[in-house]
């Protein structure tokens, strides 16, 4: 049935799209819904590269887990705000031991010179504090509280395309299309 809907339809506009993305729909959990761009950019050639942060302004519908790599001082800021953990020496200690379970990671500028022990698994996952993903910051409580309301990084691939869960199909066609519209 959710391929019939779908033929002969070639291309459609913003509405038609979002609403035919919630009737098509098959899953018996809330599926993410997502948008896969191709920019036509050569990605080998630096001013060519797109990196930025979006907010969306309904979130992508997941809970977003932040960790804090803080001064003593602003580890109550940072938990406050909702970071799972805050701190600095004992934090690398227990990623070194193997714990990873969060999304992202912001840090103080101070705190960067502090995380060369853990660049390498941070790195390779995609988790290193970055001052161009806007996760290096001064304004800890306002950046977390940021990327908890839907605030999600984009950035181009190795083949020039870029990819971003927008939402759930249990959003509203307006929220969809709000966040949509924001991304592109």
């Amino acid at each position: 049935n959710a391929v019939k809907k779908l033929e002969g339809i070639t291309s459609s506009d913003l509405a038609q799209a979002v609403k035919l993305l919630k009737e098509t729909s098959t899953t018996k959990f809330d599926s993410s819904c997502e948008i896969h761009i191709k920019l036509g950019v050569d990605p080998t050639q630096a001013e060519q590269m797109v990196r930025t942060t979006v907010p969306l302004p309904h979130g992508t519908g997941k809970e977003v887990r932040v960790v804090a790599f803080v001064s003593d001082l602003n580890v109550k800021i940072a938990k406050t705000a909702g970071a799972i953990k805050a701190g600095m020496d004992e934090l690398i200690e227990e990623i070194q031991k193997g714990f990873l379970d969060f999304d992202v990671a912001i840090a103080t500028p101070e705190a960067m010179k502090g995380l060369g022990k853990i660049a390498r698994i941070l790195g390779t996952k995609g988790l290193m504090p970055n001052p161009k993903a806007g996760t290096v910051t001064t304004e800890i409580a306002k950046t977390i509280a940021d990327i908890k309301k839907g605030r999600v990084e984009i950035r181009t691939d190795k083949l020039g395309q870029m990819h971003q869960i927008f939402g759930k199909v249990s959003f509203s066609e307006d929220q969809l299309k709000d966040n949509l519209k924001a991304f592109i």
